[in-house]
């Protein structure tokens, strides 16, 4: 495998891990019968905004680079707030 070729699977993988939370929200809206954003959403975020601005980086592409590092800025925010106001669990 060259190093193209293995910076094209980390995209891909990339792009899979954005695209599934799009799936997750979606069967979670579906079981509460209304549009919810459950925290798995923000980690999928995360993860695939991670990956993909690595090869945004390795493809020196700036315009692919702005709108993953601003993307994750608000992906951070969001788990930064649901972790802030999280309900203490129960012992």
């Amino acid at each position: 495998m060259t190093t193209d070729q293995l910076w094209l699977a980390v995209g891909f993988l990339g792009q899979a891990l954005f695209s599934a939370r799009f799936l997750i929200q979606w069967i979670a809206s579906e079981r509460q019968g209304k549009s919810v954003v459950p925290r798995p959403f923000w980690y999928f975020s995360v993860g695939g905004g991670m990956t993909l601005l690595a090869y945004a980086l390795y493809r020196r592409d700036p315009v692919f680079i702005l709108g993953q590092a601003a993307g994750l800025f608000v992906y951070a925010r969001n788990l930064y707030f649901i972790f802030r106001n999280a309900e203490p669990i129960a012992h």
